[in-house]
């Protein structure tokens, strides 16, 4: 099996809310940081902001890099973030605008109270249980393996 592709996500907080997409797939409920992976020549960064845009509508402003998980050894990117415009729930990206039965799964962006993360299926759980702590984030960034 080959080794999947770097991610970059966006942990995107607004107020005592954060942005998250809730999934279904494979019989499965849980809930994802905005993101995907990064593009031949685009940086972690720009493909998180890339990324939320086109999951969720926002337009966002990275704050900086709060943690890198190895998954399957590959890595993954965490920003904390916060949105300047657009609109939750907009995003144009494939996973946003085709039929669920062609993306193996729902992708359904929704504003979560932070106080709720705890209580929720979120993926992946070191970065959940981060985001749960807001606003006390590690002044480097963190380093898992999921």
């Amino acid at each position: 099996m080959r080794a999947p592709r770097p991610t970059a996500r966006a942990i995107i907080i607004q107020g005592d809310k954060i942005a998250l997409l809730e999934r279904t797939r494979q019989g499965r409920h849980y809930f994802v940081f905005p993101g995907g992976g990064i593009d031949p020549g685009e940086t972690p960064a720009e493909a998180a902001v890339r990324e939320a845009l086109e999951e969720t509508g926002l337009e966002i402003e990275l704050e900086r890099l709060v943690a890198e998980v190895q998954f399957h050894g590959s890595p993954q990117y965490y920003f904390l973030s916060h949105p300047t415009g657009g609109e939750l729930g907009t995003g144009t990206g494939p996973e946003m605008i085709a039929p669920p039965s062609l993306i193996d799964g729902t992708y359904d962006p929704c504003w979560v109270s932070l106080t709720e993360i705890p209580n929720l299926p979120v993926l992946p759980g070191s970065i959940a249980a981060l985001a749960a702590c807001h606003p006390l984030w590690p002044e480097s960034p963190l380093s898992f393996e999921e």
